[in-house]
């Protein structure tokens, strides 16, 4: 990366990648929670990806290496699926990691350690589960997140974020007001996005689906995929803000904006910036 990266350059960039997924419709393997199948499909399927909700561990290994990326959500982890986790992490496939209440009971924060160590390209969570990653796999890192929902702002967890990131050598992504992504050297910051998505349930975990899918057709640069996925569903948001009248209407809207975005809106209206 370099300070070249104008946000037009972003712009540029978003549309390219999103017109990529439009073009060639890679396979997403979701291993994720049962509250966000619905939203993260079709999020995927406005977006243009094709997405596959497949957790048999008997299914994994002849299905998962003819995706071309696999999302791993653990928001409502259970004993039964946590193979076929780690069995789709270890395909050979591009893959993201969303570690949704880490910390929320010490099953869980194991279960996220071990597929942590099978070296996920991009890890996106909120604030607080960033934090107690961290805090488990980074020496000095503290947290006492306990939930699903964040008790942080995405800056609190930043530096423990660029941490994370060097030590596990991921893309480490923390959603919030301002969503930022590092690789433990470089920070970028996104400012799409409308505060009302955080009353839609899972919208993180379909945004980390989407990261998925973007980087399924920009897989040697997770760092790129990861921050212009974060900054087209935010701006999705935005659109679907203009029409929405609550969260349950939002959801419609943010589906439809996702489908519709054009060139000259993503490239004039996302927002992505190199932080100091």
């Amino acid at each position: 990366m370099d300070e070249e990266r104008t946000a037009a350059w972003w712009g540029r960039r978003a549309w390219e990648l999103l017109s990529a997924v439009r073009a060639r419709a890679p396979l997403v393997h979701c291993i994720t929670n049962l509250v966000s199948m619905d939203v993260a499909a079709n999020a995927l399927l406005a977006a243009g990806a094709s997405p596959a909700m497949v957790h048999c561990l008997r299914e994994v290994p002849e299905f998962t290496p003819r995706c071309d990326a696999v999302c791993v959500n653990v928001g409502t982890l259970s004993e039964d699926w946590l193979p076929s986790m780690r069995a789709a992490a270890s395909a050979g496939r591009p893959w993201v990691l969303d570690p949704v209440a880490v910390a929320a009971s010490e099953f869980r924060m194991e279960a996220c350690l071990s597929l942590l160590a099978l070296r996920p390209a991009v890890v996106r969570g909120n604030a607080s589960e960033i934090l107690a990653l961290a805090s488990r796999s980074v020496a000095g890192a503290t947290s006492t997140f306990k939930g699903a929902d964040s008790s942080h702002d995405s800056g609190d967890a930043l530096q423990d974020a660029k941490a994370l990131a060097q030590s596990t050598g991921a893309v480490i992504a923390v959603s919030g007001a301002i969503d930022y992504v590092t690789d433990g050297e470089w920070v970028v910051g996104v400012s799409n996005g409308v505060a009302m998505m955080q009353k839609i349930t899972a919208t993180g975990c379909a945004v980390t689906a989407l990261i998925t899918a973007f980087l399924a057709v920009e897989p040697s640069d997770a760092m790129v995929a990861a921050a212009c996925a974060l900054a087209i569903f935010g701006l999705a948001g935005e659109i679907g803000m203009e029409s929405a009248k609550g969260p349950a209407s939002l959801r419609m809207h943010l589906i439809d904006a996702l489908y519709c975005l054009d060139e000259e809106t993503v490239t004039s209206r996302v927002k992505i910036s190199l932080q100091p």
